[in-house]
């Protein structure tokens, strides 16, 4: 047996390794597909639309063209979005920010504004306003924008971020 065989039975021999111990100490391995998008109905109330659009870092300019840079300062890796609508009436959009770190999602939360908002029980840390509720859970920044006010949104904003927070990899 030559020396690269040997090389590549040893790594992968030691990547199996790692596997059956990570699995045997009862550690899920992370998955890269997770979907923290709740589908239409998980959520009381809430229809999620077709499509969830994924803007690397490098292309996060096409979705917020002119914000984007404080977020890159930030760390942002990728931010994915999707449309939803409460009750058939209330148009939202989630937008999920994936930093390299949970300090990353801590510094864009702490430099938007507090005023006029609650702190609802979501995630870390988490502000809720008349029509948004934006929240930090480790290195996700979640933001959820109705494009409508009413009374029964409050309510559903915080069930829609709870069941994405449970979905979140943590």
């Amino acid at each position: 047996m030559t020396k690269p065989q040997l090389s590549h039975i040893i790594t992968s021999s030691s990547l199996a390794l790692a596997l059956f111990f990570s699995l045997a100490c009862g550690k899920k391995p992370v998955s890269a597909t997770a979907n923290p998008f709740p589908e239409s109905n998980q959520v009381q109330g809430w229809t999620r639309g077709d499509e969830i659009r994924t803007f690397p870092a490098t292309e996060l300019w096409k979705y917020i063209d002119g914000d984007a840079e404080k977020y890159l300062k930030a760390g942002v890796e990728s931010t994915s979005t999707s449309d939803y609508k409460f009750q058939d009436k209330f148009d939202a959009v989630v937008d999920i920010y994936t930093m390299t770190s949970p300090a990353g999602a801590k510094t864009i939360f702490e430099s938007e504004p507090s005023q006029g908002a609650t702190t609802p029980p979501v995630g870390d840390s988490a502000r809720l306003y008349e029509q948004s509720l934006v929240f930090r859970q480790g290195k996700f920044l979640v933001r959820i924008v109705a494009y409508q006010s009413s009374p029964l949104l409050a309510q559903g904003l915080l069930d829609l971020g709870k069941r994405i927070d449970d979905r979140l990899i943590k």
